[in-house]
């Protein structure tokens, strides 16, 4: 018996949509990954042959923008968004300089590197604060700490504010310090401790003058 064509196309597309028929069909994301990929395979087909030399060509362009990105990576370090203004340098606790020393040797010891560098950069602070160098004034910055300890020690104030803001980067930028950050910290905290103010470019009030020759 001869079935005719349209009856005959419909009984097969009917028998051929049983789910038994399908049991093995890729998944819809099977089928989005396999369609990505051929996007890919034509995209990478056409940069090859636009590009001399072929796909080894494209090979070492791609090799080159690569190299290009990890050397920017490496120079500016993670990419981040400035913060729009700076948290204070110190919390609520109260410790001496004495007491940040200690605490960033202890984390020096460790290998905790950034911590260590905040701690040695409120031990310099403090150490001007209880040198009566500096105002002792809550919500001071690094930055303020550093052009203020300036005026009072021009000979360093390139170092102080080159610690303000390798405290600034790890503290709020992301950046991560390592053992030569903070012994360049440590370094200038031993030089300001033997270092004596200069009066003249001192911004500090005369009862803190009277206070740091009482001192002396």
């Amino acid at each position: 018996m001869t079935i005719p064509r349209d009856p005959a196309r419909e009984a097969a597309r009917r028998e051929l949509s049983k789910g038994m028929y399908h049991e093995n069909d890729p998944s819809l994301f099977q089928r989005a990954l396999n369609a990505f990929w051929d996007w890919l395979d034509r995209l990478f087909g056409a940069a090859a042959s636009a590009t001399p030399g072929g796909a080894v060509g494209l090979f070492v362009v791609i090799l080159f923008v690569v190299a290009v990105l990890a050397a920017l990576w490496w120079r500016l370090g993670t990419p981040r968004r400035q913060p729009t203004s700076a948290a204070a340098l110190f919390d609520e606790r109260t410790r001496s300089a004495a007491e940040h020393r200690a605490a960033g040797e202890a984390h020096a010891a460790q290998g905790h590197w950034n911590q260590a560098v905040q701690e040695r950069m409120r031990a310099v602070v403090r150490s001007l604060e209880e040198r009566a160098l500096l105002d002792v004034r809550p919500g001071r910055t690094a930055d303020e700490a550093a052009d203020e300890a300036g005026r009072a020690l021009p000979a360093h104030a390139d170092r102080l504010r080159a610690a303000a803001r390798e405290f600034d980067d790890v503290t709020y930028g992301g950046r991560s310090a390592g053992e030569q950050s903070y012994r360049r910290l440590a370094e200038l905290d031993r030089d300001l401790e033997n270092t004596r103010p200069s009066l003249a470019g001192s911004a500090v009030s005369p009862a803190h003058s009277t206070r740091r020759g009482a001192a002396e």
